[in-house]
């Protein structure tokens, strides 16, 4: 596959409002958490992988989605690895990204049964890994502050790097449409979601995020997608999931 890099910094058209969208009732998670990472969505399921820093345990829950009752939950550490990140539903599997808590560290990209939660296999990652999406063909990796982006095949084999144009640092991301899709943080600590073309990572459209009533940014951690349904998590306990409907 023949790589092109974006030549604009970033997308001049307007950004989107995240409160000018029809929010549809919130959900309390009926469980400790610990401190989120990234989240999954897909009929009435909920996958969330979070750390938990006191005990260096990374742990990947599922959740009804709709009711927030605990449905089964696993530890996913390995060694100094015990950080998770942002996590994809690829089919009848998720993958889970799973590094020491340190910048330019390691990464083991488990992949687990999304039924069972069962690691299913794995591969190293040279870098700190801290959020996946899943192509048909392809992983995409966003490293620390997603200054890169690594693209493997799903046996593990590394095919490119590439340089994050935007200066979004991705807590979560998924791949929609063709595009990919990243929700975190910039450097004053407002929020956003970019919608990314790939692989030139031109942006195509961008909905800035305010804040929960807790004063915590939107885009701060978990975010999932569902066909016009936006998913965001971004407190830790006790964790509530909002839903924007997107137009």
């Amino acid at each position: 596959m023949r790589i092109l890099l974006a030549t604009l910094p970033l997308c001049l058209l307007a950004a989107d409002q995240l409160d000018t969208f029809r929010a549809l009732p919130v959900v309390t998670l009926l469980a400790d958490t610990h401190h989120v990472q990234g989240i999954e969505v897909h009929q009435a399921t909920l996958w969330l992988s979070s750390v938990d820093v006191k005990t260096k345990q990374g742990h990947l829950f599922q959740f009804n989605r709709k009711t927030g009752k605990l449905i089964r939950s696993t530890e996913v550490q390995q060694g100094d690895r015990y950080h998770p990140g942002g996590i994809s539903r690829d089919g009848a599997s998720l993958w889970v990204p799973v590094a020491e808590y340190r910048r330019n560290s390691t990464s083991t990209i488990q992949k687990r049964d999304a039924k069972t939660l069962v690691l299913q296999s794995e591969f190293l990652a040279d870098d700190h890994i801290g959020a996946i999406a899943v192509t048909p063909e392809s992983l995409i990796g966003a490293n620390w502050d997603a200054q890169y982006f690594h693209v493997w095949t799903k046996s593990g084999k590394l095919l490119h790097k590439l340089p994050n144009p935007t200066a979004l640092a991705i807590q979560d991301m998924k791949y929609a449409n063709g595009e990919l899709v990243a929700a975190g943080l910039f450097k004053d600590g407002t929020g956003a979601i970019l919608w990314l073309e790939w692989p030139t990572l031109r942006e195509l459209r961008r909905i800035n995020a305010g804040k929960t009533d807790r004063g915590v940014t939107f885009t701060h951690e978990g975010f999932a997608l569902l066909g016009r349904k936006l998913f965001l998590l971004p407190e830790d306990n006790r964790s509530r999931m909002f839903t924007f409907e997107l137009h």
